[in-house]
């Protein structure tokens, strides 16, 4: 992995509720790899105010460019430990679900987290 990329943590998304969130690819142009991020919020109007904001971030470590790859929302019931994973953006298109599943996974080992093609 590059000293970059381990600097964008892989999963960063609301304590509590329901959000649109993005799965983004990060790109490390010097050492040719990327990892895949998940990013989610429910102060975002839209799924790019999300990555306007990822993506500015992301600007500021010289060598490393960020991509949307898709969207959806988030159900996220901490009190259940339960995070759902569904639907799609109308900008970015439909997230590939199953990634950012196994992202959330590693950062709420103990939750129970799915993901559906069903829904908004």
């Amino acid at each position: 992995m590059s000293h970059l990329l381990d600097k964008v943590v892989d999963v960063d998304i609301d304590d509590y509720g329901r959000f649109k969130y993005i799965l983004i690819n990060v790109q490390d142009d010097t050492n040719k790899i990327s990892k895949q991020i998940v990013r989610g919020n429910a102060r975002a109007q839209w799924h790019a105010n999300i990555f306007d904001k990822v993506d500015g971030e992301i600007k500021k470590l010289v060598g490393l460019r960020a991509n949307c790859v898709g969207g959806g929302r988030i159900e996220h019931d901490p009190d259940e430990k339960t995070i759902k994973v569904y639907g799609y953006s109308q900008g970015f298109g439909k997230a590939d679900h199953q990634v950012s599943v196994e992202l959330l996974k590693k950062k709420y080992p103990d939750y129970n987290i799915t993901c559906s093609d069903e829904g908004y």
